[in-house]
């Protein structure tokens, strides 16, 4: 089975393929934002990299969120076109899923603390065990509430790294935390080689694909625009 993987949650833009065997090639780079700009090439050159033609293509990985909106839209959008035009299915992962995935699997810790970057102040955050256990389930937190939850839940001296970009962003805050290691900036975001690695082994587990129509993001949290629209109404009828 070739996979093709395509990672959009945060300011990172990646793209990884994968058969049988596991991740084949990946690109990445920061977007800043430019998500829509630099996906369509990068597709082209990591296929280019191993010798594929889109009509090869057997499967579409994406990473549903939490994560930027902008970017979550851009990359679940363009999964779902190819995934019609080529009549594949889609397998989704978590963003928070696939930075655990890959701290994990790097042996850093016996659990990890997904910590994704959701501006306005807050982060999108869960916390996984071996083998991917959830610990404790994807919310919405501020940096203070978050380091609450891992205390309260934190059973020292088990080691714990947070990995992901709001965990860079919110180092200092997450110091609070006994034993807890903020991963190196190869985590700041969900790798996209991770991602078709967790989507080959959830295949082979048995995880089945579904229908472009089926593909939604996951974004735990309205769009900013909403959220200004609301606030702005808010204020006017104060006034």
């Amino acid at each position: 089975m070739k996979l093709l993987g395509i990672e959009t949650a945060t300011e990172l833009v990646g793209v990884a393929v994968a058969d049988e065997t596991g991740p084949r090639a990946a690109f990445w780079a920061t977007g800043r934002r430019h998500h829509a700009e630099t996906l369509a090439p990068a597709i082209e050159a990591v296929l280019a990299l191993v010798g594929w033609e889109l009509g090869e293509l057997d499967a579409v990985v994406v990473d549903l969120g939490p994560g930027l909106f902008t970017g979550l839209r851009v990359g679940v959008a363009t999964a779902k076109g190819l995934a019609q035009g080529l009549g594949v299915g889609v397998l989704g992962l978590s963003s928070l899923e696939v930075l655990a995935h890959a701290a994990l699997d790097a042996g850093a810790a016996r659990s990890v603390v997904s910590v994704v970057d959701a501006r306005r102040g807050e982060v999108f955050a869960a916390r996984f065990g071996p083998g991917l256990r959830v610990l404790s389930p994807a919310a919405l937190y501020a940096p203070e509430a978050l380091v609450a939850e891992l205390t309260a839940r934190h059973e020292a001296p088990s080691p714990v790294v947070a990995a992901g970009d709001g965990a860079r962003r919110y180092a200092a805050v997450l110091s609070g935390v006994a034993g807890l290691e903020v991963a190196g900036p190869s985590l700041a975001g969900p790798p996209p080689g991770s991602l078709v690695a967790l989507a080959t082994e959830r295949l082979a587990a048995g995880s089945v694909l579904v229908g472009a129509a089926e593909v939604a993001p996951m974004y735990l949290r309205e769009a900013d625009a909403r959220i200004n629209w609301v606030q702005r109404g808010r204020v006017e009828k104060r006034g």
